[in-house]
Order: structure tokens, then sequence, then C-alpha cells
């Protein structure tokens, strides 16, 4: 089985950048985009992954900042806070670290974040854009990202049968939207999927974007069948996996991500491309 690691995809990204970022910096001298990394308390995934992506932005020659509010922040406080963020014209782009704790209405912020800074394509605004094919919304970092991984290890998508486990905004339908907008013919699978291990089996391109740990084995894998997995998490001895068993699946796979150091490590790298692309538009 292939293991199509993430670090090899995410060197590729880092050069387009590089160049985009010399491009841009013709018309701007000097100018290095800048990315607002807004968290909410003080989750150790958050912090973990703010940490991956600052230093991931850094390496790539851009700049971010953490933007960080108390867990107990009312509705309006955070609204305000989150208002001068968008509004400031030296951040070219916005993460937003969800969950946001229950007191603060999700989609209100949502509907305030500025399209074109909005990197993570949660915005009404860029969601009907991926809906639509239009490229100059910003996808969701992580769907992007299996999109990734699939061209740079020349794996065509056209006409093959792509079947996604997992129906969230962040993953499951934006990817069903960019994998038909490469001409695969899609299945979106979910709890409610009869026969959810034979529809799998189905899949040229299998998709693991359930959110539980080690879900899928070699049951709902067919042979030969190209494998990405887009879960994490952290097993009971302590140690990082995917919704994909990846032990089981080695001897009907032709290729797979690892976790860690797949998926995931390609999504801090598309981040940073969205936000040079959003250091463009602001300059021009």
């Amino acid at each position: 089985m292939r293991i199509l690691k993430g670090a090899e995809v995410s060197a590729r990204i880092k050069e387009q950048v590089r160049e985009e970022l010399e491009k841009l910096q013709v018309k701007r001298p000097g100018f290095v985009p800048k990315l607002a990394i807004v968290r909410v308390g003080e989750n150790p995934d958050d912090v973990s992954y703010e940490r991956g992506a600052i230093k991931k932005m850094e390496n790539f020659g851009l700049r971010a900042q953490s933007y960080t509010f108390p867990k107990d922040i009312s509705n309006e406080e955070f609204k305000a806070g989150f208002k001068a963020i968008n509004e400031d014209p030296d951040v070219a782009g916005i993460l937003l670290l969800k969950p946001l704790p229950k007191q603060i209405q999700e989609k209100e912020i949502d509907c305030m974040m500025k399209p074109e800074k909005d990197l993570d394509g949660i915005s009404p605004v860029n969601m009907a854009k991926i809906f639509m094919g239009d490229d100059t919304g910003f996808a969701p970092c992580t769907a992007e990202a299996v999109v990734e991984v699939l061209k740079a290890n020349e794996i065509p998508i056209a006409g093959k049968r792509v079947t996604i486990v997992g129906r969230s905004l962040i993953v499951g339908k934006p990817l069903s939207m960019l994998m038909m907008k490469e001409n695969g013919t899609v299945t979106v699978c979910h709890t409610k999927t009869l026969d959810l291990p034979g529809t799998c089996r189905q899949a040229e391109i299998l998709v693991a974007a359930a959110g539980k740990a080690r879900m899928l084995d070699e049951a709902y894998v067919g042979q030969d069948a190209v494998v990405i997995d887009v879960g994490i998490h952290v097993d009971e001895d302590g140690k990082l996996c995917g919704d994909v068993d990846f032990a089981s699946i080695e001897q009907k796979a032709s290729a797979a991500t690892p976790v860690p150091g797949g998926v995931g490590t390609v999504t801090t790298a598309v981040l940073a491309k969205h936000l040079v692309r959003a250091g463009i538009r602001w300059a021009e």
C-alpha cells in the first residue's frame, strides 16, 4: 500500500505560496499578509492547532497573530471584539476556531465575517460560492486539502466513484461539491445510511470524515481503493489516530493517508495558500 504523506504535498503548496508572495511584493513592496487566529477559551486542541498554524504561516513567509477571548465572554462583547478584527485593515484573513461557547451565537458571527477574509469558508457567501463552483470563494481548508492530496499524488478524480463518510459543513458537504467539480461521481454517507460498509466498498476513492476513531476498517474498503482519512483523535493509549483503522486496510487499499502526517499537515498549508490569495486581493 502506498502511503500518501502530507509533508510532500505541503512542500509543493509552500512553493506555490512563495511564488505568489513574490508577485504580491512586486506590487506592494514589503507587504506580508497577516492572519488573525481568533480563539475563545483555552481548549487544548485549539491551543495546539493555533500554535501549529502560527508556525506554519511564519515558515511560509507570512504573518499570524492570535486573538484570544475568555471562555465566559458574553455574545455582545465577543461580537464587538470580532468586529474590530474583521474591520482591521492590517488583517488580510481570519481563522475562527470552533466550536464557540454556547453563549455565543455562531451563526451571527459567521454572517459578520467578511467573505474576502474568511479563509476557512464559513461565511454564507463563501458557502454559496462553493456550491456554485465559483473559484473566487474560499472552501474550508480541510475539504480543499483532500483534493490537494489527490492531485499532488496524481490520483485522478474524474470519472471515479467517490464516497465521503460524513456530511458536516466543514468537510463532507463542501468536499462533495469540490469532488463533483473535479468530475467525480459522489456518494455522501452518514449515520442513517443503510449498509454503510457495503456502500463504502463500492468506492474507488473513500474519504473518512465520520468523526469516530478507527470506525472504518477493512470491511469498509474495496480492493485497491484510495483511502483519505480526515479524522484526528487521541486513543486510549494517548496516541493520535484517525477515522480509519490503518493497520487493517493495508492489504486492501492501494493508497492511504496516515494519521498523523496526512491531511492535517496539508490543511494548514492550504490556509497559507488562502492567506496569500486574500493578500493579493487586498493589494489590488
